[in-house]
């Protein structure tokens, strides 16, 4: 199984013959580049068009981060696998409001319905969110009534507010507390996890994009505009609760992290290297963790989970099957 590279220190990437090595005063490291996947570059990173045609060669993306720690933008080679079939549908399915609302809808719902279970688990282990989970489970119905993606959007602000009211509920460390969301910048240490995990999640999702038939410019929640890509914001938001939150909590609640990884620079609160390694760390685990999967023999791992997705939402827009969310047991 391919891997993902997590490059943290300043220097120079470049092609070595068959291979590319990091170079910097102190010393030089090779990327085992067959077994690579993505690239993460945390550092200041100096490199060439000869690396970048090598790398498009072997279809590795780049994922590049500012100085914060936040994601700036990436570096995608000439998709390979790109289908003229696949995309004429994949725009039509967007251009046609009928069918738009109906995938947005749908990805709303699992969205919804994979925030339940994460409360339904700490309800069960004494915090008390029966009244929250009621409230996310009316906004849920509410979906189906709307006629617009703002009218949608809404329900999700209006869902996610007080889904994040509970954190300070499912968080037992009292150093960290949550009070409210923010972002751009986010403005404590619980809303800093959220942001990088989110951007963590999103570039996950955008390299399982590249390896299907489907344009990641075109999404169904998200407004295709002039972001560059939007699919990968939409089925993130699938993932976000029971990848990206459950190891926030995890982080938090084993104390794996603590007020010492995080930094104030001005008013933005960024997490520090050692900090950001122990989260990708647990990012790595959770999506090399394996778990059944119905209609699938042997387990699946987490990531590979996030490409059938993208297979069942391809498969939508083809009009072969009705796509359905994955919603998790747990």
């Amino acid at each position: 199984m391919k891997k993902s590279i997590y490059v943290f220190s300043n220097g120079t990437i470049k092609r070595d013959e068959n291979t590319i090595s990091i170079v910097n005063d102190i010393d030089k490291k090779f990327i085992p580049i067959e077994n690579t996947s993505e690239i993460y570059m945390f550092g200041e990173v100096t490199f060439n068009t000869k690396l970048l045609n090598y790398l498009s060669e072997k279809g590795i993306i780049i994922h590049y981060f500012n100085y914060y720690g936040y994601y700036s933008g990436t570096i995608y080679p000439r998709q390979h696998l790109s289908s003229g079939a696949v995309i004429l549908n994949q725009v039509r399915s967007y251009l046609d409001l009928t069918k738009r609302l109906e995938i947005a809808k749908l990805i709303e719902h699992g969205s919804a319905v994979n925030i339940i279970t994460n409360l339904k688990y700490y309800d069960n282990r004494g915090r008390d969110l029966i009244e929250e989970i009621e409230k996310i489970g009316k906004l849920n119905d509410a979906f189906d009534e709307q006629g617009t993606i703002n009218s949608l959007m809404l329900i999700e602000a209006n869902m996610r507010e007080i889904y994040y009211s509970t954190f300070d509920k499912i968080i037992l460390d009292k150093d960290f507390k949550f009070e409210r969301r923010t972002k751009r910048p986010p403005q404590n240490n619980v809303n800093s996890l959220i942001s990088f995990l989110n951007s963590m999640l999103y570039t996950t999702v955008l390299s399982e994009i590249y390896k299907t038939h489907m344009d990641p410019r075109i999404g169904y929640l998200h407004e295709t505009n002039f972001r560059r890509f939007t699919l990968n914001l939409d089925i993130a938001e699938i993932f976000k609760p029971i990848i990206g939150d459950r190891i926030i909590f995890k982080l938090l609640n084993e104390k794996i992290i603590n007020t010492s990884n995080f930094k104030n620079i001005g008013n933005i609160v960024s997490i520090n290297e050692s900090g950001k390694k122990k989260i990708i760390e647990e990012l790595d685990n959770k999506l090399s963790t394996t778990i059944s999967y119905p209609g699938i023999a042997h387990k699946i791992s987490y990531k590979r989970l996030i490409r059938l997705e993208i297979y069942k939402l391809e498969k939508h827009v083809l009009g072969d099957t009705v796509y359905k969310p994955y919603k998790s047991n747990w």
